[in-house]
Order: structure tokens, then C-alpha cells, then sequence
């Protein structure tokens, strides 16, 4: 079963990217006036986001962040 810290982690980066991203949306979809500098810092914190994110999902399925998705070779490892 998975930990009550790690599933809040979760949820809490889940919730700060999505937050990140409508906001990247809105101003690359919907055209949300925005100046160049504003538009890079956007950028940086949905990003940081993401990170964020992507650590807490591997937190909360146990997979070791420093693990190589695939073997060295390239081979599935489901085979």
C-alpha cells in the first residue's frame, strides 16, 4: 500500500503542475496577452513543475528516480 506522505506529495505536485500548465494554455492557446520575459517565466515554472510532478509519481510507485526506464540495450524488460 502506498504511504499517506507520498499520496499527498502527489496529489499536492499533480495540482501545482495542472495549475502551471492552464496557465500555459491560456496563453499559447487562448492568446493570452503576455510579454516575452513573462511568457519565459511561465515556461520555467511549468517546467519546474513537471519535475516535480514526474519525482512524485515515481515516488508514489516506488521506482527509484536515479533507474534507467529501459535496460542499457534498449530491450523491453516485459519480454
Amino acid at each position: 500500500m502506498v504511504d499517506e506522505a507520498a499520496r499527498e506529495a502527489y496529489r499536492s505536485a499533480w495540482e501545482g503542475w495542472t495549475r502551471q500548465l492552464e496557465r500555459v494554455h491560456a496563453a499559447l492557446l487562448e492568446g493570452e496577452a503576455m510579454t516575452p520575459d513573462r511568457l519565459k517565466g511561465l515556461l520555467n515554472r511549468e517546467a519546474r513543475a513537471k519535475r516535480a510532478y514526474d519525482a512524485a509519481r515515481l515516488r508514489l510507485l516506488g521506482i527509484d528516480e536515479g533507474a534507467d526506464a529501459l535496460p542499457p540495450d534498449g530491450e523491453n524488460p516485459f519480454r
